[in-house]
């Protein structure tokens, strides 16, 4: 019997940060969050010098970043050397995160429930990650999974308001 999941229906990816170098910090493009349900943000950092990098996670009233303000605290976890571990570890609730100094490559997962972190009653329904300075040989990257409200072929896209 097959199991009645698939990621591209159910959680498509949405890439909000290509990899790369993280010397002075970028913030990802907005993407809709008005047809989820949940969201979840995977940030890595490939680790190669020994300075902190912070992710956080900003919302706005539109995919073009109107408004942008902080989210207010969120389930994070965090997998500190995925050399040697795939557990993810609770850490505590917030809206940001910093990574301590030492050389690994690291997971940060941010769980997004928008009526409970966004201001949606004022019209809050885009999210976006940015990174702080850091170092040149600190790459991030991150993705978007959409838990969407309903189920279709083609998922509404996060790209429109």
């Amino acid at each position: 019997m097959a199991r009645q999941f698939s990621l591209a229906a159910q959680l498509p990816p949405v890439s909000l940060l290509a990899a790369a170098a993280d010397a002075a910090g970028r913030t990802s493009s907005y993407r809709s969050l008005k047809n989820a349900l949940k969201a979840y943000i995977v940030a890595e950092v490939n680790q190669g010098n020994a300075a902190t990098v912070q992710f956080s996670i900003l919302q706005a009233k539109d995919v073009s970043g109107t408004g942008s303000k902080a989210i207010t605290a969120v389930p994070t976890w965090l997998v500190n050397d995925t050399s040697v571990s795939d557990a993810l570890i609770a850490q505590v609730a917030a809206a940001s995160f910093t990574t301590d100094a030492t050389l690994k490559d690291k997971l940060v997962v941010f769980e997004i429930t928008p009526e409970a972190c966004m201001d949606v009653a004022n019209g809050f329904r885009s999210i976006a990650i940015s990174t702080g300075a850091s170092n040149a040989a600190n790459v991030t990257r991150a993705e978007l999974l959409v838990l969407g409200s309903y189920q279709a072929a083609t998922p509404p896209s996060t790209y429109s308001n």
